[in-house]
């Protein structure tokens, strides 16, 4: 129990955000999650595309 006891002292010693920079963080990640999956859509057009003409030229 002692292992218990000591997660819960060191939740109380943790310093938690605010709630306004929780929802800043919380915005900032769906951005960036966004933004990755906008590049990897992108990224993965262009490679399928490649691999559609480059297999429509060996044929």
């Amino acid at each position: 129990m002692k292992f218990i006891g000591d997660v819960f002292r060191l939740l109380r010693k943790t310093t938690w955000p605010s709630r306004k920079q929780g929802w800043t963080d919380f915005v900032s990640v769906i951005e960036y999650t966004a933004f990755f999956v906008v590049l990897i859509y992108l990224f993965d057009l262009v490679v399928s595309q490649g691999i559609y003409q480059l297999i429509q030229f060996l044929r």
